[in-house]
């Protein structure tokens, strides 16, 4: 809105508004979004967590989960809707209102943020750890998430594609390949079916982050680390020139995803102050869920579904852990790990809560770097 309304000062009168121009930059949006949402969410937690505490709104913990746990009972959750609020407010102060994938990331963030509030509300009234029923939080991640692939795909139709470097909508991009001549070198075309491939990469992530949420800032950790990674990589696909240097491809519009994710590091450092061991808040599934939507509609806008695979390495290793675990009891009655997800298990062997979640935080750094050596290894 900010921008909007500098852009149209300048507009009007340039002599008297022409120092704004330093203020659409970028760079200085990013920069200014960031700081915002770390201002709103610092502001806002310590009364949101009395309040929550006044409610007696407290996380309800598992009778079979690991025994350190039993001291949390109580600890205000559905912190993650601060981190929305203050991410939503700041992208939309600082963005290009009119840009389109600033709205498939809202769709994004409200649907999956609706879902996981409805999860938290009916934890706690219920006090038990059951909450929404599964198969009517698929079909609101569902819902959502078709929705927000049908207007990607509806407004990059009327985009059009004015460099043979393009992203389509419907193209799955290879990484460490070259961009020479053309699109098919590139990306593999899966038309329509990408649709079904494009909601399995928003509810599959949106339910490993989730699953990661289980210790005090384990799960903000990577969620950074992606933040980060993701920033520099949409700033390229948003910079035909940078792209063209980088034989990288290109998606119209993507620069403007640099200023939403600086907006996500925000809020998110604002949430990991009171999150941090021993926590103050829990983000509760609020957070959680529409978290990793964003970080798969963001891979999906700027095509880097399959790095998401790497990037995300916590976050699957985290997910394929519950798999696995399932799969075995059924299959043989035994489990493979102590407990599931990963992070139980070690807690399980005698780790301190803390180590698990610096060492998680430090091998996400390392996929994350290892995800953005793809500008230069083509």
């Amino acid at each position: 809105m900010l921008h909007f309304l500098f852009v149209k000062l300048i507009q009007y009168n340039h002599d008297t508004f022409g120092f704004l121009n330093a203020l659409l930059y970028l760079s200085s949006r990013a920069i200014l979004a960031l700081v915002t949402a770390i201002l709103i969410s610092m502001a806002l937690y310590p009364p949101v967590i009395r309040w929550l505490r006044a409610l007696k709104a407290g996380q309800p913990i598992r009778t079979l989960g690991p025994e350190s746990h039993f001291e949390k009972k109580g600890t205000p959750t559905m912190g993650g809707l601060v981190i929305l609020f203050s991410l939503l407010l700041s992208a939309m102060l600082w963005m290009d209102i009119t840009n389109r994938h600033l709205w498939t990331l809202t769709i994004v963030t409200v649907g999956f943020g609706l879902a996981g509030f409805l999860d938290d509300f009916l934890k706690i009234t219920k006090k038990n750890t059951q909450g929404l029923p599964g198969r009517y939080k698929m079909i609101i991640l569902g819902g959502f998430g078709m929705a927000a692939l049908g207007w990607h795909h509806w407004a990059a139709l009327q985009t059009g594609l004015p460099h043979i470097s393009v992203k389509a909508a419907t193209e799955l991009v290879l990484p460490f390949i070259k961009v020479k001549s053309s699109t098919a070198s590139i990306a593999w075309d899966l038309g329509w079916w990408y649709l079904p491939f494009g909601l399995l990469v928003l509810v599959g992530t949106s339910n490993a982050v989730n699953l990661t949420d289980g210790l005090d800032g384990l799960v903000i950790g990577p969620v950074l680390t992606c933040s980060v990674a993701f920033l520099a990589l949409s700033y390229v696909t948003g910079n035909v020139i940078v792209a063209k240097y980088l034989y990288y491809h290109t998606v119209p519009g993507s620069g403007e995803i640099v200023v939403f994710l600086a907006a996500l590091i925000g809020s998110s450092v604002g949430f990991l102050w009171f999150n941090t061991w021993p926590a103050q808040v829990f983000m509760g599934d609020s957070g959680a869920l529409p978290l990793g939507g964003i970080l798969g509609a963001i891979a999906i806008i700027t095509g880097h579904e399959i790095l998401l695979i790497l990037m995300g390495g916590v976050f699957v290793v985290e997910a394929v852990s519950v798999i696995i675990q399932v799969a075995s009891f059924k299959l043989t009655g035994k489990r493979v790990f102590k407990m599931a997800p990963i992070h139980h298990h070690y807690e399980k062997k005698g780790w301190p809560e803390q180590k698990i979640t610096v060492r998680m935080w430090i091998i996400s750094l390392m996929l994350a770097l290892l995800s953005m050596l793809t500008l230069k290894l083509r």
